[in-house]
């Protein structure tokens, strides 16, 4: 295994070694000693004797000095005898439940309880609606209690790339925000700093969503007016609900509202877009998901739609995603339905 650098105090240890996972982990090679955990074994021989992952960024070379494991006690113990540390979760909301009962019962008995942890996740937790940090607060309480997140308009490709972005990182402790900085903040990555957990997340998880249904809308070419109706109206309806749930409005007009749901609802890599366009076209969702596409808007929707209802909270372009995507209504019908509404002030 390549040794690592005694020149950079600060260790970083990425859990997930999958596409945005191994991206951070290699824009934090500038100010840090790296680890990722890969739960795959042969994922974690390529990175380390190739520097390649070449299951989810096989054409990206990958920093000589970044290391790789698949044992959860190497992971931790690469931590251990750090001056300063901080772990990043790479992993889908839908893992996130289980990834932070692994931090509960591994960090306090290697003594990293005060390690910040930040998760990169985007959405509602399918079956109960939760945001992440509601998740991980129930499960993490008081044990580990600097916690936050990364957020931001980024595909993890061009991250990998080295290309310029630009990400928020939002916790109540200063030291999480202070400790992502010095991690994540050189070269052409920008980090922003905020205490808005909730307007993050919120953002996060609808401008996927919203996304969708730019796409659906663009696979039944109805024209650029269209996706800029949709993304200015998605917008009003991010900030509804995450006003409601306790978020800053002007989170909504940054980097984790406007700028991701720009990126999302019109960027070629963005796969929540690529979903919609193939359902406006005519394919169903079966047939997408069996082609492999996978994406969060999809997941979240539903959970995002319960949320909203619960709060009584008019969700009307998630409520016409959700229609086409689990109940057969046709890209067009929706469409049709959300033209139908009747005139209001804006």
């Amino acid at each position: 295994m390549t040794s690592v650098s005694t020149l950079l105090p600060l260790r970083v240890l990425v859990l997930g070694a999958g596409s945005w996972g191994t991206a951070l982990a290699h824009a934090a090679c500038h100010n840090a000693q790296v680890m990722i955990w890969a739960r795959d074994p042969k994922t974690a021989h390529d990175i380390n004797l190739q520097h390649r992952n070449r299951r989810y960024l096989p054409d990206i070379a990958l920093p000589a000095g970044l290391l790789a494991c698949d044992s959860l006690e190497q992971a931790f113990a690469f931590l251990q005898d750090a001056s300063s540390s901080l772990i990043i979760l790479g992993t889908p909301v839908a893992a996130i439940a289980h990834t932070c009962a692994i931090l509960r019962d591994h960090l306090p008995a290697a003594g990293l309880q005060t390690t910040p942890v930040l998760w990169t996740c985007k959405g509602f937790e399918q079956q109960t609606a939760r945001l992440p940090h509601e998740v991980a607060q129930a499960i993490l309480a008081d044990t580990i209690p600097h916690t936050g997140v990364l957020s931001g308009p980024s595909f993890a490709r061009e991250v990998a790339q080295g290309l310029p972005v630009a990400l928020t990182v939002a916790s109540r402790h200063e030291c999480v925000r202070t400790r992502a900085t010095a991690a994540l903040h050189a070269g052409n990555t920008r980090i922003y700093r905020s205490q808005d957990v909730v307007g993050v997340e919120v953002g996060g998880a609808m401008k996927n969503v919203i996304a969708i249904a730019c796409g659906i809308a663009d696979g039944l070419a109805l024209g650029m007016n269209a996706r800029a109706a949709l993304i200015t109206r998605g917008l009003a309806e991010m900030s509804r609900l995450g006003l409601v749930l306790g978020g800053d409005a002007a989170t909504f007009s940054g980097l984790t509202g406007l700028g991701d749901l720009v990126l999302t609802a019109t960027g070629d890599l963005s796969r929540n877009r690529q979903v919609g366009v193939a359902l406006g076209q005519g394919q169903d969702l079966d047939t997408i998901l069996s082609s492999g596409m996978t994406a969060e808007g999809v997941r979240c929707a539903q959970a995002a739609l319960m949320r909203a209802r619960s709060l009584d909270i008019d969700m009307p372009i998630t409520e016409a995603v959700c229609s086409v995507l689990f109940d057969k209504v046709s890209p067009l019908d929706a469409v049709s339905r959300l033209l139908s509404r009747e005139s209001r002030s804006e």
